[in-house]
């Protein structure tokens, strides 16, 4: 029979689970991380407003749930840090866990201890909880902010690491503040047990794991589902086995198996994928609810003008500064940097965390270390959550920095120039390929590439056909080719699919059924006659995406309608000029009388860089 606890406790969840389902389906929506649903909601539901959950709601277990909960949370993260992904931006990482942490660490704790009068042990500690981003609240961002590879790979990465580090080193930092510990050698020795002792852990349960999937037999009626069952209990084990020998060496130990098992050849990943994304669903709901729901408004008030400042300081001061040092030499763009600085969300890990040091607090006495400690570490995560995850995806339009995703499927040599032109020009290019071999050759050359089937609709949708304006089949082979247009015209219907004709015989029959079609025979001869009729001309366009551009772009700028290319022309930056408009299906050469409409193409030739200015100038839509 059921406890009148347990009675109160089972709607609470079941709300929490229904609440966490909702947020999802609002984040889709209206394209805004669930986290921000999911904080408000917790807030409504806590103490401070409804009033149905709070401190007492789950009895001495909440530290237990919280602390399995972020251990499925690291997990799935770390499972889908593939090395092959951190290749995309591999010094930028390096940086961010490092430069950027260390940063970050050094400048939320001078602000804290000058705006808060706060005792240096405590400004260093809540600098430490406040170096963590984490998957929980990075992972929701970019679900609704298709940005680059490379800005996605290296946000992915710092919040896993910091995760980790930033954990391990604020329960260091706190032992050392309730055991008057001073040395710095004494807290190196503390960190490095922890670190070690989760790396060792991690490393065992992924060794056990990886030989149970390969070499045991799992019931091959049923090997899916158990496959699932045995990687979440090995997270589930790796946490608690670590976590009991050395506290907070939990989050290592989960962080290296999920890692290490993302970069094995492990059977039934994707299944294995799928499931561990839905455990995290739910989990997440439950954490972010229930740590929003511990959240009292007296504590926040108390904080006054002094932790304003200490918010402004952590995300406007010491993230970008800490960005733009990591950065510095990488393949990244102001833009880009931009928004990785004003996306740096605080999550899950300096919520729990510091919720548990402040229970240890209270005990000690050390009441107004507690408040200090949660009222500050929740009013940066509440603004950074709400502000930053709120308007990401109004941030990276403002900036310019969500690409074009451009799908080639056929990473040979054809696919491979085509991507190199495409990124040389800054858009986000995914090459598809199943022989291993060009795989390979392709990732050397540092593209993205998905292994697979290009005539999957599964696998073109795991490589991005949904969020694809372009797609291109260029494979060997024209029945692949033709069968790849129709397929992602029927499914996907991005702006433009291109298909190459190895047989000019084909060119034809591809384009009655609608498909644009680029005869590779015909291209060749075309492009030798070009050199030999118009060799100044060729010589140039071989310097497209070099030196020189060429780029075409509709006129949306209303202060150009109505106006002569005469006028408009001299008003481009130097070293480029309108050489075609395309109207109603009809292109020109303009004359300097030709006047400009809305909704005209205007192509521009001339320097990289004046080019891209210059749509700026007569397309300012997409600033």
């Amino acid at each position: 029979m059921a406890t009148a606890e347990g009675a109160n406790l089972i709607p609470i969840v079941a709300a929490i689970i229904g609440i966490g389902v909702v947020s999802q389906i609002l984040s889709d929506r209206f394209q805004v991380p669930s986290v921000v649903f999911l904080l408000f909601s917790g807030i409504v539901l806590g103490p401070e407003v409804l009033g149905v959950i709070g401190p007492g709601s789950f009895g001495n277990a909440l530290s237990a749930i919280v602390g399995l909960s972020v251990a499925i949370i690291v997990f799935e993260g770390a499972f889908h840090l593939r090395a092959s992904k951190l290749r995309e931006a591999p010094s930028a990482t390096l940086g961010l866990v490092t430069v950027g942490a260390v940063l970050s660490l050094l400048g939320t704790a001078v602000a804290v201890h000058f705006l808060l009068d706060a005792a240096w042990p405590i400004s260093f500690l809540i600098g430490a909880l406040l170096v963590a981003t984490g998957p929980t609240v990075i992972t929701p961002i970019l679900e609704v902010v298709p940005a680059r590879d490379r800005v996605e790979a290296a946000l992915e990465a710092e919040g896993i690491v910091n995760d980790v580090t930033a954990a391990i080193l604020a329960i260091v930092i706190f032992e050392a503040i309730i055991s008057g510990i001073t040395s710095a050698p004494e807290l190196l020795t503390l960190f490095a047990e922890r670190l070690g002792v989760g790396i060792l852990v991690g490393g065992l349960v992924a060794a056990t794991v990886y030989y149970a999937l390969r070499y045991v037999d799992l019931s091959p009626g049923n090997a899916p589902q158990n496959a699932r069952l045995l990687v979440l209990a090995g997270a589930l084990v790796a946490y608690g086995a670590a976590d009991t020998i050395a506290t907070e060496a939990g989050i290592a130990a989960v962080a290296t198996a999920g890692i290490l098992l993302a970069n094995l050849d492990v059977p039934y990943e994707e299944d294995i994928s799928a499931f561990k994304g839905d455990i995290t669903l739910l989990v997440l709901s439950f954490v972010f609810i229930a740590l929003a729901a511990l959240l009292q408004f007296e504590t926040l008030l108390a904080l006054g003008v002094g932790g304003l400042g200490v918010v402004v300081a952590v995300a406007l001061v010491v993230r970008p500064l800490g960005v733009f040092l990591s950065t510095v030499g990488d393949r990244f763009s102001r833009q880009e940097r931009t928004f990785m600085s004003l996306v740096g969300p605080r999550g899950i890990i300096p919520a729990s965390v510091a919720t548990l040091f402040a229970i240890e607090f209270r005990a000690q006495g050390l009441t107004e270390a507690a408040d200090l400690l949660v009222g500050t570490v929740f009013l940066v995560i509440l603004a950074t959550v709400v502000l930053e995850g709120g308007f990401a995806r109004r941030i990276a339009e403002y900036l310019d920095i969500i690409p074009m995703r451009v799908l080639v499927i056929g990473g040979g040599k054809v696919g491979r120039e085509l991507a190199a032109r495409l990124e040389n020009r800054g858009e986000n290019v995914v090459l598809i390929d199943q022989n291993q071999e060009a795989v390979e050759i392709a990732r050397n050359d540092g593209f993205t590439v998905h292994k697979g089937d290009g005539t999957d609709t599964d696998v073109l949708r795991s490589a991005g056909a949904e969020n694809s304006r372009i797609v291109v089949a260029a494979t060997g082979d024209d029945d692949v080719n033709l069968l790849v247009a129709q397929l992602v015209n029927s499914k996907f219907d991005p702006e433009t699919i291109l298909a190459r004709a190895n047989n000019p015989d084909n060119v034809d029959a591809f384009e009655e059924l609608g498909v644009r079609t680029i005869s590779a025979t015909r291209a060749t001869a075309q492009a030798m006659d070009n050199y030999i009729e118009r060799p100044a001309m060729m010589d140039w366009m071989g310097e497209v995406g070099h030196t020189g551009d060429i780029q075409e772009v509709e006129l949306t700028a209303e202060e150009h309608v109505g106006r002569t290319v005469r006028e408009v022309g001299p008003e481009l930056p130097e070293g480029c000029i309108i050489v075609l408009v395309a109207r109603d299906g009809n292109t020109r050469v303009p004359t300097a009388d030709f006047t400009l409409q809305r909704g005209d193409r205007i192509t521009v030739i001339g320097a990289n860089e004046s080019v891209r200015e210059a749509l700026q100038y007569v397309h300012p839509d997409d600033r």
